[in-house]
């Protein structure tokens, strides 16, 4: 066991991963982050499954960075050797269900903001805010809780990046189409296969480019995932239901991208949500000049998170591998807990330090 920084957080994931916390079903873990919280003196506020906290000495003249993590996992992966709610320390790696994604981000967030929690040299306050529902994109997280919080100007979102920062994140856009034609006997000349009439659009969605590419996460993505049709084999199907996959960027807004789709194929589409936004930095952004400047390596994310329901500038990092979540015997090194607080600390050192920040209007 590491000693020092590291030593509480540990301690604290053990706990979190002993105690189931599926998606919607998160309020044993949301009570364990609540007595730790009391057990360290700091006030908090809780709705749902999830709980949050103000900086002391908070100051309505600075701007607010909101530390954000979820304390959600998904089920466990079939592949599993161990069981997955066991907090098994072993050669430096804390296994168990959510230990990586994104119990360790989660915790380092909690440690770093414990030990600012009384600073006032920061150039911004602090807000932290442990969150339900991530895996599922559920309306219960940070999203039921946003008009509770005070104005809050930018975000560290902490997930798995092995410490890098992600500075632009794709956004999600699940949309289900329906084509339709006419049923018929298949041993006659009769009826209209709605299967052919969906195969013109399905290789639209297969070879259309969206002209306008995004500087870090490069071209929107569109993939056709789930085709169903026909309910026997000599019945000329009436009906072509099928989903896509489209992975935006911040070339285009989720309405925009929604219009140009619409606009090329004959099929209905209805979007599942348009609430899953891509996100991108500007170079000018303190929070981007803060990352530059200590060396961290920036990249684009091709996965979603809850950086994509922040309705302002955020970046996510955080100790851990993206590769390793969801995977069957998922873990983290306990080094990358404790470097994670250390790099979070100085992260927001350093952005207190980076220019002159100003409050977004409210």
């Amino acid at each position: 066991m590491k000693t020092g920084t590291a030593a509480s957080a540990v301690s604290l994931l053990q706990q979190l991963i002993a105690t189931p916390s599926f998606s919607r079903e998160e309020n044993r873990t949301a009570d364990i982050l609540a007595d730790f919280l009391s057990f360290h003196h700091i006030a908090f506020q809780r709705k749902g499954n999830n709980v949050w906290a103000m900086q002391a000495h908070f100051d309505s003249h600075k701007p607010t960075l909101l530390l954000n993590s979820h304390h959600d996992t998904v089920k466990p992966n079939p592949a599993y050797t161990r069981d997955p709610f066991s907090p098994a320390l072993e050669d430096g790696k804390l296994f168990g269900l959510g230990s990586n994604d994104a119990g360790g981000a989660l915790v380092s967030l909690l440690e770093a903001f414990r030990q600012l929690y009384h600073r006032q040299d920061l150039g911004y306050n602090l807000v932290l805010a442990a969150t339900a529902e991530e895996e599922i994109s559920g309306t219960g997280g940070i999203e039921l809780i946003w008009n509770d919080l005070p104005r809050i100007d930018c975000a560290i979102v902490g997930e798995p990046t092995l410490m890098k920062a992600a500075i632009a994140e794709k956004g999600l856009l699940v949309l289900d189409c329906v084509v339709l034609g006419k049923a018929g006997h298949a041993a006659r000349n009769e009826g209209i296969n709605a299967i052919y009439e969906a195969l013109p659009d399905i290789e639209w969605f297969r070879t259309f480019s969206f002209p306008k590419h995004s500087d870090v996460l490069g071209p929107v993505k569109m993939s056709v995932t789930v085709i169903q049709a026909g309910q026997a084999h000599n019945q000329v199907p009436p009906q072509c239901t099928f989903t896509v996959d489209v992975r935006a960027t911040d070339a285009y807004t989720l309405d925009d991208m929604l219009a140009i789709i619409r606009a090329n194929v004959r099929c209905q589409v209805t979007p599942r949500s348009l609430r899953l936004r891509p996100s991108a930095l500007s170079e000018n952004h303190p929070l981007y000049r803060a990352a530059k400047q200590l060396g961290i390596p920036l990249y684009g994310s091709p996965t979603t998170s809850d950086q994509a329901l922040i309705p302002v500038p955020s970046l996510k990092m955080g100790p851990g591998d993206s590769a390793r979540s969801h995977s069957a015997d998922e873990y983290i090194f306990v080094d990358e807990i404790e470097a994670g607080i250390k790099k979070y600390i100085e992260f927001i050192e350093t952005l207190s330090s980076t220019g002159n920040p100003q409050p977004q209007a409210s």
